[in-house]
C-alpha cells in the first residue's frame, strides 16, 4: 500500500521527506553556540527545567569553545564515517534556547554556519518564548537562502505539567510562536515528551487531537527520561512511586495508538529518545533507537495501523 506521504512505510518519516527533496540524504550536525535560557539565567527562572540535561545529549566535538565552523568541520568529519552515505548537512543548533539572543547577534552566528562547505541549512531548537517577529524576519530572510526549520520545544499541551516542570511558559506560547512562523512561510516543529509527571495516558493520548490542528510541518516525540543530576532525577531518586514511566512494550503499544490518530500531514522528525545507560536513571529499553523503531514499525504492520488511519479534522 503507498500512503498518502507516497511511501510504504507506515507513517510519514522525515528521512523520505528530505531525501526526495535534496535527492540524497541529509545528516544533522549537532552544534552548541553557548546559549542559556530564560529559567536558567534568572529572568524568569533559575535551574531550568527540572527534566532538562542537555550535556547528556551533546556530541564530544561540541563546545562553545570552538567556532561554529570548527564544531561544524570536525562534526561532518565525524559522520562522514559514521554515515557515509549523508553528502549534505544540517547545522543543528541544539542546546538551549538557540533563539536567545539580539537579532544581530542571530544574524552573525546563522549566516557563519551557512558558509560551511555541504551545510545546506539549519534546524534551530528554543523555546516559543523567545521567539518574536524580528527574529521571524530574520528567519524569513535566510529561509530564501537556505533550508531552515525552527523546532520548538513544546513538551506538553498542558500548562499544569509544564508548570510542574518549571517549563515557565505556557501552551498559549507555543501556539503563538507556530503561527507566528506559519504566518511568514518558516517550517517549524515541535517536541513533545510523553510521560511527565501527572499526565495519565488518556490525558497524553488526547493529545493527538490538539498537535494535529497546529500548523507544524514536523514533530518530534520522545519518552521520558530521567537523567542523572537533573532536579526531576533527584525526585526520582527520593521517591520513585511518583512516576509512572513507559516500560518498552507499553511506549510500543502507545505510539502505534497515538500515531493512527494523528494528522498524517506531520512529518515524523523521531519516535523516541536514547541517552546512554549510564547516564539514564531509569533505563529500562537498553536498545538503540533503530532497533526501537524497527519494533514500532512491526507493531504498526501487526495491528495494520498507518499515521493518521483514524484521524479526524476538527470540523468533519
Amino acid at each position: 500500500m503507498i500512503y498518502p506521504w507516497n511511501t510504504t512505510r507506515r507513517f510519514n518519516a522525515a528521512s523520505n521527506h528530505l531525501k526526495k527533496e535534496f535527492g540524497t540524504r541529509l545528516q544533522k550536525v549537532a552544534i552548541d553556540a553557548g546559549f542559556t535560557c530564560p529559567n536558567r539565567d534568572g529572568s524568569k527562572s533559575t535551574g531550568g527545567c527540572t527534566f532538562c540535561g542537555n550535556d547528556a545529549f551533546n556530541p564530544s566535538y561540541c563546545s562553545p569553545q570552538k567556532s561554529l565552523t570548527q564544531q561544524l568541520n570536525e562534526g561532518i568529519e565525524f559522520h562522514a564515517k559514521r554515515y557515509r552515505k549523508a553528502k549534505k548537512y544540517l547545522a543543528y543548533f541544539q542546546a538551549y534556547s538557540n533563539t536567545y539572543a539580539p537579532v544581530e547577534k542571530l544574524r552573525e552566528l546563522y549566516y557563519e554556519v551557512l558558509k560551511v562547505d555541504n551545510v545546506v541549512g539549519m534546524v534551530i531548537g528554543t523555546r516559543p518564548d523567545c521567539f518574536d517577529d524580528n527574529i521571524a524576519e530574520l528567519l524569513c530572510e535566510l529561509s530564501k537562502k537556505a533550508y531552515i526549520m525552527v523546532e520548538f520545544g513544546i513538551e506538553s499541551v498542558y500548562n499544569s505539567t509544564l508548570s510542574k516542570v518549571n517549563r515557565c511558559h505556557s501552551f498559549e506560547d507555543s501556539v503563538k510562536a507556530i503561527n507566528l512562523c506559519a504566518q511568514r512561510g518558516i517550517l517549524c516543529g515541535g517536541h513533545i515528551i510523553f510521560g511527565l509527571p501527572g499526565e495519565t495516558r488518556q490525558m497524553m493520548m488526547d493529545s493527538a487531537k490538539i498537535i494535529s490542528e497546529l500548523p507544524l510541518n514536523t514533530i518530534k516525540f520522545h519518552q521520558l527520561q530521567l537523567i542523572r543530576g537533573t532536579t526531576m532525577g533527584d525526585e526520582f531518586l527520593t521517591d520513585p512511586s511518583k512516576f509512572s514511566l513507559f516500560h518498552l512494550e507499553d511506549y510500543i503499544c502507545f505510539i502505534t495508538e497515538y500515531l493512527s490518530c494523528l494528522n498524517p500531514n506531520l512529518i515524523i522528525e523521531r519516535l523516541a529518545a536514547e541517552t546512554q545507560p549510564w547516564i539514564n536513571l531509569e533505563e529500562k529499553w537498553s536498545l538503540r533507537y533503530d532497533r526501537v523503531l524497527a519494533l514500532i514499525e512491526h507493531q504498526m504492520d501487526v495491528e495494520d495501523i498507518w499515521q493518521g488511519k483514524y484521524y479526524k479534522r476538527t470540523g468533519s
